[in-house]
């Protein structure tokens, strides 16, 4: 079967989704949410792209096949949103960019690759949202990003704050990020978060070097203390309408909702939570988001699947225009 006879559905304008009574969702090529490849349309609002790169984690690898997990269990996503009222693939065009190709062996190669890579595709697409991979994606993906916009208020959820220095001597890992990034001048210092963190650290240092990057910490215990709506108050207060980067580590969430992650932390987030904080980032002026950290040989059922799918599936919703 050749791409061209694929069976779509067509929503206005847009090219949407398989359409799941002519082939069933189980079948087919497994792009994200079973929508068209970027080759098959002529111009794209929002493209969704792989970054099978790992190389730059500090404890279970694996995440390299986070993007195939994700998309895998993507299939049985629907166009209709009923919680935000929207039909994200209908007044827009999404897509499926595929994946770009980071050398597993070179960390700064890959590094390189990736920012390049992530220019050329914003020359095509007006937002990109990415899966990895590892969490050292987001670097040179931030740097394409302050490129077009300056510097960026980043929304990070995560157990972790990957504001360390380095680690074994190296500069850049999944834990050193978001140092690299304010050392470069990326960050807008005055609207950067963390939510979610939680766990043990090396020592009170470390909070303090965090907080002196310009980061403000909305931890896991305050999350079940003063709930989502805090959360979400915070969040908004923080970054106004500054441009925003949204930065998923899908161990933000409990290891009960998401096993498959390289370095679980217990007293994390539900799914639910999290889908709830991320509905409430329509109307920030979001540049482009990612959610990184799938590692399927630790998932059981696709359980870490199918929960990054439905929070990727929420950023695109995040992003659909009002009223549509």
């Amino acid at each position: 079967m050749t791409e061209s006879k694929t069976p779509r559905v067509i929503s206005g304008a847009n090219i949407g989704q398989v359409d799941a009574t002519k082939m069933p969702r189980y079948g087919g090529l497994s792009t994200f949410a079973l929508l068209p490849q970027l080759i098959e349309v002529t111009s794209a609002d929002i493209a969704i792209v792989g970054i099978p790169f790992d190389s730059g984690v500090s404890y279970r690898p694996g995440a390299r096949f986070g993007p195939a997990h994700v998309r895998e269990a993507s299939r049985l996503l629907r166009p209709f949103n009923p919680a935000t009222g929207t039909s994200p693939f209908a007044s827009q065009q999404v897509v499926d960019a595929g994946d770009f190709a980071a050398n597993p062996f070179n960390i700064e190669e890959a590094i390189t690759t990736i920012e390049k890579d992530h220019r050329d595709l914003s020359n095509k697409v007006d937002k990109i949202l990415t899966i990895g991979g590892d969490h050292t994606i987001t670097l040179p993906i931030l740097r394409s990003l302050h490129a077009k916009h300056g510097q960026i208020s980043v929304i990070h959820f995560d157990a972790h704050l990957d504001t360390w220095d380095s680690y074994f001597g190296a500069d850049y890992t999944h834990g050193t990020t978001f140092r690299r990034a304010s050392e470069e001048g990326l960050l807008d210092p005055e609207g950067c978060m963390h939510i979610g963190i939680r766990g043990p650290l090396y020592s009170a240092k470390d909070l303090v070097d965090d907080k002196a990057i310009g980061f403000q910490i909305f931890s896991s215990i305050e999350f079940q203390d003063l709930g989502v709506a805090e959360a979400i108050k915070k969040m908004l207060a923080r970054v106004g309408d500054r441009p925003t980067y949204i930065s998923i580590d899908i161990d933000v969430l409990d290891p009960a909702h998401a096993p498959g992650t390289g370095t679980p932390e217990a007293g994390g987030l539900t799914s639910r939570e999290l889908l709830a904080v991320i509905r409430a980032t329509e109307g920030l002026h979001v540049v482009g988001a990612d959610i990184v950290e799938v590692a399927p040989a630790y998932d059981h059922a696709q359980i870490t699947g199918i929960a990054a799918a439905h929070v990727m599936y929420e950023l695109v919703c995040a992003l659909t225009p009002k009223n549509s």
